[in-house]
């Protein structure tokens, strides 16, 4: 975010609303993350846990 927001220069808000937006789908459905063993966090990619009741 630092990255994107620190070295862009937007010229209108129309311009920084669709880079920021293509920086957040980047960030949540695209890139790995390593607390989720380098896979990226999109929900398709989280299967949730399951519990087994006995």
């Amino acid at each position: 975010r630092d990255e994107l927001l620190n070295g862009e220069i937007f010229t209108t808000l129309l311009e920084a609303k669709v880079l920021i937006e293509n920086w957040r789908i980047e960030y949540n459905q695209i890139r790995p993350h390593s607390s989720l063993n380098y896979q990226p966090p999109a929900p398709v990619t989280i299967k949730p846990k399951v519990e087994i009741l006995t």
